[in-house]
């Protein structure tokens, strides 16, 4: 089966049953082998979980061998609502053939994203008809509040790791997101890494990597 992005794809080692799936969306200007790469520490503890790291369905016009999720090229917040919700649709495609693939439902599916790809995580993990496993995102912020209240479903957990250096998306939005989640009665845990900028580190990594590990079981 080929899915509607192209995907990098990390498969359970030894031929392991797949009993769970976690989704791991890129940031403005990457890919999914870029972000495949936190798979390498996590697929160690969980043998029976596949790796699926799609491509942004758009090229991405700073970046022509990377992919976006969303235009930021326009500052109008109705214009990224309207480009968001057009890669939301394409993503729940993307989930829907993942769920028929792999016979998964929603609750055994993790959904994680770094920057513009915590971003599109938070939306799917809020607006879907039944909630997923876990929601964890990495350097992002909520798109827009008014939006996703208007169409948040459920109430999927959700984990949120962001830098306090970060200069491309201010960790303050860490904490608007965390609040706005606190409102909405979604259980979320938050942790700000020190002296971290706008990436990964190992440490954000570990915590992650326990965070799901309590979920998927």
């Amino acid at each position: 089966m080929t899915f509607c992005l192209k995907t990098t794809i990390i498969e359970p080692e030894k031929n392991e049953e797949i009993n769970s799936a976690i989704i791991l969306l890129h940031g403005y200007g990457g890919d999914g082998k870029d972000i495949s790469m936190l798979s390498l520490n996590w697929k160690r503890y969980l043998p029976n979980t596949i790796f699926l790291c799609p491509d942004g369905h758009e090229v991405c016009p700073i970046n022509p061998s990377g992919y976006q999720w969303f235009d930021l090229t326009k500052e109008d917040p109705k214009y990224i609502i309207k480009e968001s919700l057009k890669a939301e649709k394409k993503l729940n495609e993307f989930l829907k053939e993942v769920k028929n693939k792999y016979n998964l439902k929603n609750d055994k599916i993790c959904l994680s994203g770094f920057s513009q790809g915590c971003m599109m995580s938070i939306n799917l993990g809020l607006t879907a008809d039944k909630e997923y496993n876990c929601v964890v995102g990495f350097s992002g912020k909520i798109i827009d509040q008014d939006d996703l209240k208007s169409r948040k479903k459920v109430s999927t957990n959700t984990l949120l790791i962001h830098g306090d250096a970060d200069q491309v998306v201010s960790p303050n939005y860490m904490l608007e997101a965390k609040d706005f989640l606190i409102r909405n009665n979604v259980e979320i845990e938050t942790h700000l890494i020190k002296n971290c900028d706008h990436h990964i580190p190992i440490e954000a990594s570990s915590l992650a990597l326990n965070y799901i590990l309590k979920r998927i079981k």
